[in-house]
């Protein structure tokens, strides 16, 4: 009897170990072999050389400059600029905090960049007065300035991969349909979250320019139209280029591996 109940714990305390265990078996439902070396947890913790981030940095100056060049007298008012350019100096900010524990991607980081330019020219302006939008508006006959259509996209297709790479790296999840569904539900509730924000501030912060912050030119719709196409966004360019963002990764996954040799050959 008590030599049955010990086969028993042990085979329990096997299972355990078996399940408690990234690495086992187990997990290959999780992961293939081609992408063992994106969700490992141990390189993903793993710093990289310090000329891995000679283009971030040469981007970063560059959205500095810009920053600086703009904040100074924007025909839309300092106060509206922070408002539109503030979340994304704070990823930015995030970023920086954590480039030597949880580095990025190049394509991440090149996808910031670009974000960083939309955002800042709708802050410079304000989105429904943009140049460019009221150019388009009068040239297609349309009845609103669409700019704010185009910052509502890219707040789609640039958080995806931020998404995309953070769960790949830091889940048992795999390519397929079900990281793409759920990285497109969160860009989607991240989309959501941004509405509710607009309305926050516009309500408690800065309601002096909370319409040209809303930016909804009498569109009743504006909000679900927001959403709607940032959702579309993140659909639409996953297919298109996660396979560029795969080879992103395994550039960063190479640069940590040349740390760890360099490591455990001193």
């Amino acid at each position: 009897m008590f030599s049955t109940a010990s086969v028993g714990a042990r085979r329990l305390t096997h299972a355990g170990d078996a399940f408690g265990r990234w690495d086992n078996p187990h997990f290959k439902m999780f992961r293939t072999s081609e992408e063992s070396e994106i969700v490992n947890p141990e390189k993903a913790m793993t710093s990289v050389p310090l000329s891995y981030f000679r283009m971030p940095l040469a981007l970063l100056s560059v959205v500095v400059v810009v920053c600086i060049a703009t904040v100074i007298e924007p025909p839309a008012g300092r106060v509206n600029w922070l408002l539109e350019v503030g979340p994304g100096l704070a990823g930015i900010i995030v970023l920086i905090l954590l480039y030597r524990r949880f580095p990025m991607s190049h394509m991440v980081y090149l996808c910031v960049f670009l974000h960083m330019f939309i955002l800042i020219y709708g802050g410079y302006y304000t989105y429904a007065e943009t140049p460019l939008g009221n150019w388009a508006k009068e040239l297609f006959g349309l009845s609103r300035n669409h700019y704010d259509r185009v910052g509502h996209i890219a707040l789609g297709v640039f958080p995806a991969f931020i998404i995309r790479e953070v769960l790949l790296r830091k889940t048992p999840l795999r390519r397929g349909g079900w990281l793409y569904f759920i990285v497109i539900s969160i860009d989607l509730a991240v989309a959501s979250f941004w509405e509710l924000l607009e309305w926050w501030i516009t309500l408690f912060v800065a309601s002096d320019v909370g319409a040209a912050f809303l930016g909804s030119q009498g569109d009743i719709w504006d909000a679900q139209w927001d959403m709607f196409l940032a959702l579309v966004g993140a659909m639409v360019v996953l297919p298109v280029l996660s396979r560029l963002h795969d080879r992103s990764i395994t550039q960063l996954t190479n640069a940590q591996s040349s740390i760890i040799t360099l490591n455990n050959s001193t």
